[in-house]
């Protein structure tokens, strides 16, 4: 419920704050005394529209916070922890308006968008009155209204749950009948380009295999020649070594006969000879590991070639052609199984819709029951509010053909006025004092479910009087056993039946004019009641109908 409002610096109001309780709260007082800047300033708190209008002349901001007592599973505490937001204890929303026009929104102390304010206000506030477009809720919203009375939350929530997977299924079949499709047109090349690659059969790192071999054996090739023309000198038939070897031999049988001139010769020609034989050793061993096939360096080439021929037709590096052929294999699969797999899902979606429909026959059944019933309990409350001749109705459609989340029923609150009449759309049909009052007996037959736990009725007792201002009393008092209730009045017997009474007066400080608040005592409350009864000259009768009003009450 709301507990404390403060109010600083808006329109007549320069400072002002008032602590609510539960139960029937009404708020009196003269014309233009500041009743509806009251509840403009509420409005703001609660996300209305801001204007450099509300803020007090002179000031350069107005300031307006509203506290609330919330049970500790009222949906506002989720709104404010999927917002990151503090949702312990009181709730504290808090509207700064600057005469420029811009304002600022704190929820619980942290800084908040208008957005937020405004899903949390609907959620703690209803304000009706009777040119209020709210007064009796948007066409949207009597559905919900509708399943709350019923007590439809379970079913409902199965009908949204059974539609989000039927639509989830939907999405998938048409996802994959989509890529089928797809598939379909490209079969031919799909098909010849799997069968190119798997005739070609890419390798990882093919590629650089290839490269490094081609390589060598071109280098190989390059040399080959003179590696074979230095082998033929050193070890074929023109090699000096045979002759060396034969002269070294006779110079070392002579050298006894003169070694100071064959020693120098001898050793130098061994050191020849070995030299010669290293060489002959190094061409030899060059020769065999020069060796190279032409045929294999020409299939190396070709395969290279081949692959990246391949490469640039699908326009990705030959590393690449593996994973492709991977793929289009896949994709050929899945195209000769999308048949079997397209029948599955189709069966999946089918069967949910079909459970979608059991489920959403079986709720429009209910609230056809339970429109019924709405219709008996709002007009059993007509005949006090002075409309025994009108009609209530709940107009309830049914389109299988239009499923949504909730079901496939559209709802609507018609009226008929007057016997003989055309019925329609509450909003259209009804007068202003007559909203107020088909507002009054559905909220009674609503009590308090799908109710926010505040309700503020603005002069819904205007131009009525008697007995029908009497039995708003009663339905308020009522209400106020389930929610709480605030209701600016004129009507002395709705005053009467509050549980507290606040007095809203105007008057000059200053050299200004603001609007203060009162909350009055039993004696204050009469006399208020009895300015309310005789007008502006106060009469004894007055305040003795006063006193028995409160005391009735």
């Amino acid at each position: 419920m709301l507990s404390h409002l403060s109010i600083r610096d808006i329109v007549l109001i320069e400072r002002l704050d008032v602590a609510f309780s539960r139960g029937l709260t009404v708020l009196t007082g003269e014309t233009g005394a500041g009743k509806s800047i009251l509840l403009d300033a509420l409005s703001l708190a609660l996300g209305a529209r801001g204007d450099a209008g509300l803020v007090r002349h002179g000031a350069s901001q107005g300031q307006i916070t509203a506290v609330f007592d919330l049970a500790p599973d009222h949906p506002a505490r989720s709104v404010l922890a999927d917002n990151a937001l503090d949702d312990q204890g009181d709730l504290i929303l808090r509207r700064v308006q600057n005469a420029d026009g811009k304002s600022r929104v704190f929820v619980n102390d942290q800084a908040a968008s208008v957005s937020l304010l405004r899903e949390l206000g609907a959620a703690l506030v209803e304000i009706h009155g009777q040119h209020d477009d709210r007064a009796l809720v948007s066409p949207e919203a009597h559905r919900a209204l509708l399943d709350a009375f019923g007590g439809h939350s379970t079913e409902v929530q199965s009908v949204r749950q059974t539609y989000r997977v039927w639509r989830e299924a939907e999405t998938a079949l048409a996802g994959h009948r989509a890529r089928v499709a797809a598939a379909a047109r490209e079969a031919d090349y799909l098909r010849a380009s799997v069968d190119e690659l798997g005739k070609l059969d890419p390798q990882p790192d093919e590629e650089t295999v290839l490269a490094e071999a081609r390589s060598r054996m071109m280098r190989a090739e390059k040399v080959a020649a003179d590696i074979f023309e230095a082998n033929e000198l050193l070890s074929g038939m023109a090699s000096p070594m045979p002759s060396l070897s034969s002269l070294l031999r006779r110079l070392e049988r002579k050298q006894g006969e003169a070694q100071e001139l064959i020693k120098p010769i001898v050793e130098a020609l061994e050191r020849t000879v070995h030299a010669l034989s290293d060489a002959q050793g190094a061409a030899e061993l060059a020769l065999r590991q020069s060796e190279y096939d032409p045929k294999l360096l020409e299939r190396s080439e070709e395969r290279l070639f081949a692959l990246r021929a391949a490469a640039r037709k699908f326009s990705v590096s030959v590393d690449r052609l593996p994973g492709i052929a991977q793929r289009m294999n896949q994709d050929l699969a899945d195209l000769d199984a999308g048949e079997e797999v397209l029948k599955t899902l189709e069966r999946e979606a089918a069967d949910m819709n079909l459970r979608f429909g059991e489920l959403a026959l079986k709720l429009s059944d209910k609230r056809c029951a339970a429109a019924r019933l709405l219709e008996r309990a709002v007009m059993l409350e007509l005949p006090a509010l002075k409309l025994e001749r009108a009609e209530f109705i709940v107009e309830l459609t049914s389109d299988p053909g239009s499923p949504g989340p909730d079901g496939v029923d559209a709802v609507d609150f018609w009226v008929r006025t007057n016997p003989g009449t055309k019925a329609g759309p509450m909003m259209k049909t009804a007068s202003g004092g007559e909203l107020s009052r088909f507002l009054l007996a559905l909220k009674v037959a609503l009590a308090d479910k799908g109710s926010a736990p505040t309700l503020v009725f603005d002069e819904i007792d205007t131009g009525v009087g008697g007995a029908v201002a009497d039995a708003i009393g009663q339905r308020l008092k009522r209400l106020s056993d389930k929610v709480q209730v605030l209701s600016v009045t004129h009507a002395p017997q709705v005053a009467a039946r509050a549980d507290h009474h606040l007095l809203i007066a105007k008057a000059e400080t200053g050299g200004r004019m603001a609007t203060s608040l009162a909350i009055m005592d039993r004696s204050a409350r009469q006399e208020e009641i009895a300015r309310m009864l005789a007008g502006a000259e106060i009469t004894s009768e007055a305040r003795a109908a006063a006193d028995r009003l409160l005391q009735e009450n």
